[in-house]
């Protein structure tokens, strides 16, 4: 396998496999925080025994994403030595504070684990505050760092030497907010829907009527979440559209599949993307000129204003920007469905019920699509005007066969996960069932 492909197959597999424990360790929380003060307010058992379910869930989580981030933070310097050399004192900032955002989660985490029955029963719920603080913290951190490599600041670069470091500048570069956001709101989205859809194939399955009203109560509370912020997703992306317009065009025109500088130029799905033109794409035309500039006779800066050599791989940002723009829009239209009929007092229909359970699945692809159209759009650089991916790789041997290795203990992690996640709902059910047959 080709130096570069190892390195970059084996960050993008370990990235793609933590960004899911990193999402649910933001979103989880707020879920348990929100479960357990409905307890609090209205004294309704179901709450409390969904509080203690999605807890124990919380940790497991934490567990495996905490041994997954920590493979990534070796890789970084194992496989982009060139890399961590410039940037190291560049971000290193948002990376400390990370760390220091991550101890407090896992402080939190114990004390909830372990109190409940221990603490005041508003001291315990008011434990959970913390772990979704410093969840979202925790990613948004990261996420700067990353906004980094896109638009690099902070630094002056002389004789090949990074001096004059500004460490705040560096971590609030132009991209940070909008990025922060849109990863923010996605971990959320995420969250809701993968809750959501847990809930809606037990709820297809339950028969009995203590567990399904737990399992109604998970269904409603994942739903808001998820309904609450799945618009607020797509403001953002909007507003992310804009940005990349002006500030990192290359990947826009990728995203759109735009070879021509043109105006009243068209946004494009789908179709068969080739060297300078895409076959069998649906075309809107004079959409992306009103995207970017709200007049559908903009300019809009095309592949052709790219060089050759700083070209991104235009057919799979296409791809993936599609595939995510395409999950959230059905993501979108199951929150406005759910929101119509729970709004109307109905009984989900099952329909509904399958439309949400798949919700769950595709908001992940949405999620990992969008994270690939990030990286894959920023290609060929690691950061931007500064460093290519081809310059900054290690020159160790033995790429290809650690790919292999560290695969092999992904598949491991994630088995381990659905077994623990599985024993938990087993756990909690069969504990249902001995209370139901005690019932005179």
């Amino acid at each position: 396998m080709d130096h570069v492909i190892a390195a970059r197959a084996q960050m993008g597999t370990s990235l793609a496999f933590h960004i899911v424990f990193a999402a649910l360790g933001v979103g989880l929380p707020l879920l348990v925080f929100i479960a357990e003060g409905a307890w609090l307010r209205t004294g309704r058992r179901a709450y409390y025994d969904l509080a203690r379910t999605w807890a124990k869930g919380m940790a497991v989580l934490f567990a495996v994403g905490a041994v997954s981030g920590t493979i990534l933070a070796f890789e970084l310097g194992l496989l982009w030595p060139v890399f961590m050399r410039y940037a190291g004192a560049i971000i290193g900032l948002p990376f400390s504070l990370e760390g220091f955002a991550f101890f407090v989660e896992a402080i939190f985490i114990g004390l909830y684990l372990y109190g409940w029955d221990r603490l005041q029963p508003v001291a315990h719920w008011l434990c959970a505050l913390p772990i979704a603080v410093s969840g979202a913290l925790s990613a948004a951190f990261v996420t700067t760092a990353n906004a980094w490599m896109n638009a690099p600041a902070g630094f002056t670069l002389a004789g090949g030497k990074v001096v004059d470091v500004d460490p705040l500048a560096a971590m609030f570069s132009a991209p940070w907010l909008v990025e922060v956001l849109h990863t923010t709101v996605a971990a959320y989205v995420v969250t809701g829907f993968g809750a959501a859809a847990v809930c809606a194939l037990a709820l297809l399955r339950a028969r009995r009527g203590a567990t399904r009203e737990r399992i109604r109560a998970g269904l409603t509370i994942a739903m808001i979440v998820a309904a609450a912020a799945i618009p607020v997703q797509w403001i953002v992306g909007d507003t992310i559209a804009r940005f990349d317009a002006q500030h990192e065009p290359a990947k826009f025109a990728a995203e759109e599949v735009l070879f021509h500088t043109q105006r009243h130029a068209p946004i494009t799905i789908g179709g068969i993307v080739g060297s300078d033109r895409v076959r069998g794409a649906i075309e809107i035309p004079g959409a992306l000129s009103w995207l970017v500039a709200f007049d559908p006779n903009a300019e809009v800066a095309g592949l052709d204003r790219v060089p050759p050599r700083d070209l991104p791989p235009v057919a799979s940002v296409h791809l993936s920007f599609d595939v995510m723009v395409g999950a959230a829009s059905y993501l979108l239209f199951v929150a406005a469905v759910w929101a119509f009929v729970a709004l109307r007092r109905r009984t989900m229909p099952r329909l509904v019920l399958w439309a949400i359970a798949a919700a769950g699945p595709l908001s992940v692809a949405a999620m990992e699509a969008g994270w690939f159209v990030t990286e894959l759009g920023r290609q060929p650089w690691i950061a931007v005007g500064l460093l290519r991916t081809t310059d900054a790789v290690t020159i160790a041997p033995g790429l290809d066969l650690a790919f292999y290795g560290f695969s092999f203990v992904y598949v491991v992690l994630g088995a381990t996960c659905w077994w623990l996640l599985g024993r938990v709902g087993r756990t909690r059910a069969a504990g249902e069932r001995a209370s139901l047959a005690e019932t005179p």
